[in-house]
This record gives C-alpha cells, sequence and structure tokens, in this order.
C-alpha cells in the first residue's frame, strides 16, 4: 500500500502540489502517493483525526487553515510557532508535528540570486500580512536583521515587526516613506496580493527611485511577472517571482517527509509548464 501524503486546504481544486508531489514520487521511485483534501473549516478537526487514523505520513496545509490547524497538533516547531501559522506537518510514530517551510522556501529562492550574505542585506518587506509574517521572522532567524517594514497601516508593519522574536535592525515604514528611500535596500519584497490576477496593472508602490541591480522579489506568480517586477527589470533590478518560493516550500516539506531534498529545477519547471508561462522578462 503506497504511504499517504496530503493538503488541507479549502479550496484545493486548483492546487499544483499534488502534480508537484506525486511526479517526485515517481522520479525518485517511492512508493507514495499525495492527494488533496477540501477540508472545511467546520471540520478541519475531524479531518485531522481521520488523517492519523489513516497513518498519513504527512501533510501541508494551506489558506484557511494554517493558524487553527495548530490547535490539533502535538507538537510544534519554534520558528513556526513565532510565525503563528503551520503549512507542514509530519507523522512521527502517532505524534503529529507542525513545520513552516514558507519562509525558509523564500530564503532558498532569494540565496540564488543575491550576493551578499544575509546579515549585510538590507532589506525591504511589502506588507504584514502571514506571508510578510513568515519571510520576516525566517530571514531574522537566518541572521538577517537589517529589515524595515512597509505597509498601508503603520501600526500592522510595527506589531509584525515587534512580534518577531529574533534579532531586529530597522523600522516600520509608511508606503511613502518607503519609495522616498527605496534606494537604500538591496532586496525589496512585495509580500502583499497587489498586482495578482486579475488586477495585473497594479503596483504596491513607486520604483522611481530604484537603483540598477536591486533584487526586487514578488511573492505572486500569477501572473509569472508582475507589472511590479515588469517595472523593476525595466529600471536595471534583478527580478524574482514567486514561483521559486513555492516550489521551495514544497521541496523542503517533501524532504521533512521523506528524507530526500528534491531536484527543485525539476519541480520549477513543471509549475512553470502548468502555469503556461516562463520566468524571464
Amino acid at each position: 500500500m503506497k504511504k499517504l501524503y496530503g493538503l488541507l486546504g479549502c479550496p484545493v481544486e486548483h492546487s499544483m502540489s499534488p502534480e508537484m508531489h506525486n511526479d517526485l514520487f515517481t522520479y525518485y521511485g517511492i512508493d507514495g502517493y499525495y492527494h488533496a483534501f477540501h477540508v472545511e473549516a467546520e471540520n478541519l478537526g475531524n479531518a485531522v483525526i481521520g488523517l492519523k487514523a489513516l497513518n498519513i505520513e504527512g501533510f501541508n496545509v494551506t489558506i484557511p487553515h494554517k493558524v487553527s490547524i495548530m490547535r490539533y497538533l502535538d507538537e510544534i516547531d519554534d520558528i513556526a510557532l513565532n510565525i503563528g501559522a503551520v503549512n507542514t506537518v509530519i507523522n512521527n510514530n502517532g505524534k503529529l508535528i507542525g513545520y513552516n517551510t514558507d519562509g525558509d522556501g523564500f530564503i532558498k529562492s532569494l540565496e540564488t540570486v543575491i550576493t551578499k550574505s544575509l546579515s549585510d542585506t538590507k532589506i525591504l518587506i511589502i506588507g504584514s500580512g502571514g506571508a510578510a509574517r513568515a519571510i520576516l521572522i525566517s530571514l531574522a532567524a537566518k541572521g538577517a536583521p537589517n529589515i524595515d517594514v512597509s505597509n498601508r497601516t503603520l501600526t500592522s508593519a510595527s506589531q509584525l515587526r515587534s512580534e518577531c522574536q529574533f534579532k531586529l535592525k530597522g523600522s516600520a515604514l509608511s508606503l511613502k516613506e518607503a519609495e522616498e528611500n527605496i534606494q537604500q535596500y538591496d532586496v525589496i519584497i512585495n509580500t502583499t496580493s497587489v498586482g495578482m490576477h486579475p488586477n495585473i496593472d497594479n503596483i504596491p508602490l513607486s520604483l522611481n527611485k530604484l537603483l540598477p541591480h536591486t533584487v526586487v522579489s514578488d511573492i505572486i506568480y500569477n501572473p509569472l511577472q508582475t507589472s511590479f517586477l515588469i517595472e523593476a527589470a525595466r529600471r536595471g533590478a534583478v527580478t524574482l517571482n514567486g514561483v521559486g518560493m513555492f516550489v521551495n516550500q514544497g521541496a523542503l516539506a517533501f524532504h521533512k517527509w521523506t528524507g530526500q531534498f528534491p531536484d527543485v529545477n525539476r519541480m520549477e519547471q513543471l509549475v512553470i509548464n502548468k502555469l503556461g508561462g516562463h520566468t524571464e522578462c
């Protein structure tokens, strides 16, 4: 009988995770199967009990369950606790252990394009939601303290920074302040949904003062190249879309489940083909 893995979310019908992980099981000769389970919020507890009864090896968690799943787990990794959300669960002899691979997935993607060490990199995060929180805390945990957070609501940016348990320098900024000082940054990361399909012409802030060779990242991957990234590339920036974060968080989950770190390039190409596009501007 194949080992069972899965995804809990609502909705899950358009998730690329099953195709990505099942391809890896075949590629590495692992007798496993990954299934996406549509679970309504009120049924989450029963779903976890059912998966435990089925002796599931591990599962991912997506919207809207990343926070609420935590009450049903036996143990939670310290970084996931600080983030306040779990996206990956391992079944260790009946004990469900929660992790968050979103932030580290982003960092692995970022490390393919940055030239400085994280400790010497000046970073701007745009947004203060769940993705911003995962990226901020994971970067700080990896020794990147020089991080400013900019958001439409300044109090949200301040609160996000104050709740990080790792060493941080930098400030909370308004979007206008970030625009005026954008030339200071080595890396700029948009974690908001601004520019996502169907509102593809929108950008989160002006790049008028952007310096060439700055790394500009957008965690959106539909479209593959947002207006924000297109404008950044026009100004000579190095751009990074959201595919890398998506595949690397999946690769880290796969590694936790199987002990095998997978071919990220293979995963990325599968996702790009599925999206019907390419990653170059």
